[in-house]
């Protein structure tokens, strides 16, 4: 499968796991993708490198080993571990002018969401910024404190419009575009 069957299959995936169900039964759980697999086995690493500070090659080997990996979309997961840390200097350049204090200061946890983001948005051009985002979001409600996807949340969406100006303008006008607004002159 390409990196863009893997972007819509994951676009898809998103919004219908978005849609709210009118039955009255549970909904089972959407099987994760490979993709979601990747962003979790990166941000466990990330964690590693942020709290412990080994090298990237150490936590690729441990990363590696986990159970499942085996379904992990591996050159996503490399792209995402590797480039963050390769980045990291420039990620929180770019994550800085957003949150509210250092990127030091924040979670480990969140940290490394924003981080994965932040290098999704800027180099992932084939999966649509809002996507980005809300993988974000599902990781840091995942594996983050109580409100922590609220804060990757804006903090993605106002980096969005740095990162991705074109692209969240188009959206944006989308959204405001006399065909979506409501007629007045009735």
């Amino acid at each position: 499968m390409s990196n863009n069957d893997n972007a819509k299959t994951e676009a898809a995936a998103t919004s219908s796991a978005t849609k709210t169900s009118t039955k009255t039964t549970a909904k089972r759980p959407q099987p994760k993708s490979a993709r979601r697999r990747s962003r979790e086995a990166a941000l466990q690493g990330l964690y590693q490198w942020l709290v412990t500070g080994d090298d990237v090659a150490t936590i690729d080997a441990h990363m590696r080993e986990l159970d499942e990996f085996d379904k992990v979309d591996r050159a996503h997961f490399d792209a995402l571990l590797n480039g963050c840390i390769l980045e990291a200097g420039d990620l929180d350049a770019v994550l800085a002018r957003h949150v509210d204090r250092k990127t030091t200061e924040l979670s480990p946890i969140e940290h490394g969401v924003l981080m994965i983001g932040a290098y999704e948005l800027k180099h992932c051009m084939d999966i649509p910024y809002r996507v980005v985002i809300n993988e974000a979001v599902e990781l840091a409600k995942s594996f983050g404190g109580t409100d922590g996807h609220k804060y990757v949340n804006g903090v993605l969406d106002r980096s969005a419009g740095d990162l991705r100006p074109v692209e969240v303008a188009a959206r944006n006008s989308n959204r405001s575009s006399p065909a979506s607004a409501p007629d007045s002159t009735k």
